[in-house]
């Protein structure tokens, strides 16, 4: 069953909530639907479209929304558990992660130089730059949206098509 996205005023995306939630809030009047699937709810004395996107009617302030914690669960997410050298997916104990630049080179620990890494390729890499052991990173690492994690977190791989006009993502 498909979720249902959910937006601030200013249409920034918030969250991702059940249909059951989603229709919650639209009977609490709190939200407005912007799009609805071809899926009726159908209840006792009513029935319904599915909404797809709904925006909150009141301001929601989201401080929190463009910082995403820097661990090591969240590297993996990121890099949906695939070596950025070799392309292997594997499991969280037979991974790492590395440092492009190493920090013997003064490289240092943030977003944007740190991927995940298979055990090998990292011992292979070791305090080099990639491309003096031939190696090439898959893509190149950036700080991930509060947003993406989300939608990580909840398995969902591809953007539906409902939701196309109010989410921007970059790969």
């Amino acid at each position: 069953m498909e979720k249902t996205l959910l937006l601030n005023t200013s249409y920034e995306p918030l969250s991702i909530v059940s249909w059951k939630k989603a229709i919650m809030l639209l009977y609490l009047g709190k939200v407005e639907v912007l799009k609805e699937y071809d899926r009726t709810i159908k209840g006792v004395s009513c029935e319904i479209k599915q909404p797809a996107v709904v925006r909150l009617l009141r301001l929601v302030k989201n401080n929190n929304h463009r910082n995403v914690k820097f661990s090591r669960k969240n590297i993996f997410l990121r890099d949906s558990y695939t070596c950025q050298y070799c392309g292997k997916k594997l499991e969280p104990k037979y991974l790492t992660c590395d440092h492009i630049v190493p920090k013997s080179r003064g490289g240092i620990t943030e977003w944007s130089n740190i991927v995940t890494s298979c055990i090998q390729c990292n011992m292979k890499k070791g305090d080099k730059l990639p491309e003096e052991v031939g190696m090439s990173l898959r893509k190149r690492p950036s700080r991930p949206t509060a947003f993406y994690m989300i939608m990580l977190h909840t398995g969902i791989k591809s953007l539906p098509e409902h939701w196309k006009d109010y989410v921007f993502m970059r790969d």
